[in-house]
């Protein structure tokens, strides 16, 4: 059977996270069904990432053993016409029978996105969390540098998380902002492999330090004490987007 990995998208607003699980609707269940449609037979997909209730994808990766041969420009096509509104396949290719969409990525980027303005905005709130007092930028852009690089990360894990370790690499964190009214700012995150809740937390974290909660300098000091009460909170599923999926080329 040929198998096919595709990237896909998704408003994760209301879906329960990307796996399936019973007396919730998924994203994997979602595109199981309409693979099922297309294909005309129950086929099981792969991802790349589960992602929490409520998390956002711009490029979600997937792959799927399936009976017959579509060709890769037709299947987002042929896809899209049976998904609902919102989740979407932008891309597909063939891949060998040994590709894993789970195991042989090489990393992931994530954007946690934050606006703020003196009135909240619809447009905004459903992809982004509020913050009403402008944060300081500078302070949150100094905060970020001492993420990048090995180490471990249990002070930036939830509870629940079925790790064998808390040992991680990120490549880098950034923090970027654009506009007046409201500003956007994003907190991009890239690395090898993340911890449950890890994202969030670190923007969590980097809010704290542009609010004046904790020093930007207290973040390397927060890292090697592995305690999770030290970190900043958790912030809300819906300011994040999983942007990019690295895999060999």
């Amino acid at each position: 059977m040929p198998r096919i990995a595709f990237i896909s998208e998704f408003d994760g607003t209301d879906f329960a996270g990307f796996q399936s699980q019973e007396n919730a609707r998924a994203v994997q269940d979602v595109l199981e069904k309409a693979l099922a449609e297309l294909y005309k037979t129950d086929i099981r997909l792969t991802g790349c990432s589960r992602t929490d209730a409520g998390v956002h994808a711009k490029c979600h990766l997937s792959h799927a053993d399936v009976p017959f041969v579509i060709p890769e420009d037709r299947f987002p096509l042929a896809m899209n016409a049976l998904l609902p509104d919102d989740v979407a396949v932008r891309k597909a290719f063939y891949v060998s029978d040994d590709f894993s969409a789970r195991f042989d990525i090489k990393g992931k980027r994530y954007i946690y996105r934050i606006y703020s303005s003196p009135y909240r905005s619809p447009l905004h709130d459903r992809n982004a969390y509020y913050c009403p007092v402008l944060p300081d930028i500078a302070k949150m852009k100094e905060a970020a540098e001492y993420f990048a690089g090995e180490h471990d990360f249990a002070a930036f894990c939830a509870a629940g998380g079925s790790q064998k370790t808390t040992v991680r690499r990120l490549f880098y964190v950034k923090v970027n902002s654009s506009g007046e009214d409201p500003v956007e700012i994003e907190i991009e995150v890239s690395g090898e492999a993340f911890l449950y809740n890890m994202v969030r937390i670190i923007a969590g974290t980097l809010l704290y330090a542009g609010q004046g909660k904790i020093e930007p300098s207290e973040v390397k000091d927060i890292i090697e004490s592995c305690d999770r009460s030290r970190a900043g909170k958790t912030l809300p599923a819906k300011g994040l987007t999983l942007e990019e999926v690295y895999i060999d080329s």
